[in-house]
């Protein structure tokens, strides 16, 4: 899936960690339902919204369809599907809109809006209280579903907004042990776009975030995060100073590399949802190259024997060019024969590309009967600061960007066109493979073409170069090692996802039935695509937020060796199983949809 084309219009070491005593699993005990006996009643339900300041009946995104297909509510929702920050204001909405035979939106019960940690805690006291299913959404970017379970009491942070800068901010506990640095502290509810905005386009600084402007930043973190240039800065866990968090016992805590530093550790990429609820969180920022740049175009081979030459061609370019820490985001090979390269680079001038790129743009100019560019390989740069300055790429004329136009939208609030594929899309099969840097190699160059050409035959295949760490910063590989993320991350060169959708399939949408035939022809076709790039990475591991929801080896995909540590750290802080969601730590002690231990 085409992630986006940007501008195509345009340090602390390692602490020594003190014990953590790790409990025993207490024993589970099933969850109750709505018309269960154990159900809270009225007065428990009143209780409850008194302590929160009110709780929300979460509704479906397309519930005025159900009561009128033809009113205005219903007509004002659906133009409204492809807006990824209305969708992110609806307690009931989810940003994908399900996939086929795994999972579909589902609202909540009850919803808890929370404005604080007290909150949150007065939420999570509840249902360990009623044994009740919790579920924790914040930005609702979750492919899985893991932010989405009906019959649940959902905590919802949307409204924990707040962003507050440090010039030398220190770690609770470690003053003295810490030198002070530069960070960003932000509550749970925000997206990537408003850390941005203050602390780039505002501040002149960088957090390394999402690519995409809608991403909540607290699960982004907690599922390892990657951006566009994680090679220079590496991952969002990696960033991490300090988090506050609200664990299965509904107590509040500041945790960091000294304070509970196993949960620490498991927060940094052990997966959202699993370990706590966390409300606000504290990463570094880094100084800002010149500038920030981007671009790419399109090209086609006039024969399957050309494309072959020219997907060996690509990958031996960016193994002597782009493997580096300038360089990030993805090339989509696919079965028309066409090379689709997005890129995005940090401190890499527009002349600078162009030199860089012209050694291909020559090869592949030298064949015009065998190519074709259908789009111009260009690349723009900007001053770093006003990547994300919305305002003024309005105001230049920028094409690739669109705003949430709603009356009483921030005016900064837009996110790129080439992300607008992803908005309420309904998928029908996804799978993700880390590719080791050995494939690098000259000698290897030809296999892995064979193996990109083969499953472009499938599905198209996009190599996200941003989403591998080899190649990446010392610093930024330094940091990522003390992280939950699949170690394997560490010496993979690229991401590949094949993976594919269909238009929005909601229960009340009007004159839309799911699609079955396509989603099952499409979902085989990944199966097949990802089969072929596992002959050239048979031990490959897969990428938790980005993943297939059916991988039977979940645990060792998501996380390899870690997972052992996870588990325990899992039964230190939630012996019970309180924070439980599909394929996450510990979720092999829950029937599929949470509600029933095994």
């Amino acid at each position: 899936m085409n992630r986006r084309r940007l501008l195509a219009g345009m340090a602390a070491a390692p602490l020594l960690q003190a014990c953590t005593t790790l409990t025993a699993p207490k024993g589970r005990t099933a969850r109750v339902r709505p018309g269960s006996p154990d159900w809270p009643n009225e007065a428990e339900w009143s209780r409850l919204d008194k302590a929160v300041g009110g709780l929300v009946r979460p509704q479906p995104v397309l519930a005025a369809c159900d009561a009128d297909a033809q009113g205005a509510a219903c007509k004002d929702a659906l133009s409204n599907l492809g807006n990824p920050f209305f969708l992110g204001d609806q307690a009931g909405a989810t940003q994908v809109s399900g996939w086929y035979k795994a999972w579909k939106p589902e609202p909540s019960a009850y919803a808890v809006a929370a404005r604080d940690a007290r909150d949150v805690a007065a939420a999570v006291n509840f249902a360990r209280k009623h044994r009740l299913r919790l579920v924790v959404k914040g930005g609702g970017h979750s492919y899985q579903g893991t932010s989405n379970a009906p019959d649940s009491l959902l905590v919802w942070t949307r409204k924990m907004t707040r962003i507050e800068m440090h010039d030398a901010f220190v770690p609770a506990g470690c003053e003295g042990v810490v030198a002070p640095a530069h960070a960003v502290s932000v509550g749970a509810g925000c997206v990537w776009l408003d850390v941005y905005h203050e602390v780039t386009t505002k501040g002149g600084r960088y957090a390394q975030g999402g690519g995409c402007t809608t991403v909540g930043v607290a699960g982004h973190i907690q599922s390892g995060g990657f951006g566009s240039w994680s090679k220079r800065y590496g991952t969002a866990a990696g960033n991490l100073l300090e988090a506050e968090v609200v664990t299965a016992d509904g107590k509040v805590r500041i945790v960091n590399a000294r304070r509970d530093p196993e949960l620490f550790w498991a927060l940094k990429g052990g997966g959202g949802g699993s370990f706590g609820v966390v409300t606000r969180v504290t990463v570094r920022t880094h100084d800002l190259p010149n500038v920030f740049g981007g671009g790419g175009g399109v090209i086609k081979a006039a024969s399957d024997e050309a494309y072959r030459r020219l997907i060996e061609r690509f990958i031996g370019f960016y193994s002597d060019t782009l493997f580096n820490s300038n360089w990030g985001e993805q090339a989509t090979f696919s079965g028309s024969n066409t090379l689709d390269i997005s890129m995005a680079s940090a401190g890499v001038t527009r002349a600078e590309a162009a030199a860089a790129w012209k050694p291909f743009i020559d090869w592949v100019s030298t064949s015009p009967s065998d190519y074709t560019f259908v789009g111009k390989l260009d690349f723009k740069d900007i001053a770093a600061q006003h990547f994300w300055d919305m305002e003024m790429l309005r105001s230049l004329g920028v094409d690739s960007i669109v705003f949430d136009s709603r009356p009483g939208a921030p005016s900064y609030h837009a996110w790129w066109k080439g992300d607008g594929d992803q908005v309420s899309v309904f998928l029908h099969g996804y799978e993700s493979i880390w590719l080791p840097e050995t494939l690098l190699a000259p000698d290897q160059h030809a296999s892995l073409a064979d193996a990109l050409f083969k499953a472009s035959r499938h599905m198209s295949v996009s190599l996200h170069f941003n989403k591998g760490l080899a190649g990446a910063a010392p610093d930024a590989l330094r940091d990522a090692r003390d992280t939950a993320t699949n170690p394997d991350v560490l010496g993979a060169f690229a991401l590949a996802i094949t993976a594919t959708g269909g238009p929005p399939a909601y229960t009340e949408m009007p004159g839309r039935p799911m699609p079955e035939v396509v989603a099952r022809v499409n979902a085989s076709k990944v199966d097949a695509a990802a089969t072929e790039l596992r002959r050239v990475a048979p031990k490959g591991g897969s990428y938790v937020s980005e993943s297939n929801y059916f991988n039977a080896d979940w645990a060792n995909a998501f996380w390899g060796a870690n997972y052992a540590r996870l588990r325990r750290a899992k039964a230190a802080y939630d012996p019970a199983g309180l924070f439980t969601v599909h394929h996450g730590v510990g979720s092999e002690d829950w029937s599929a949809d949470g509600f029933t231990p095994v």
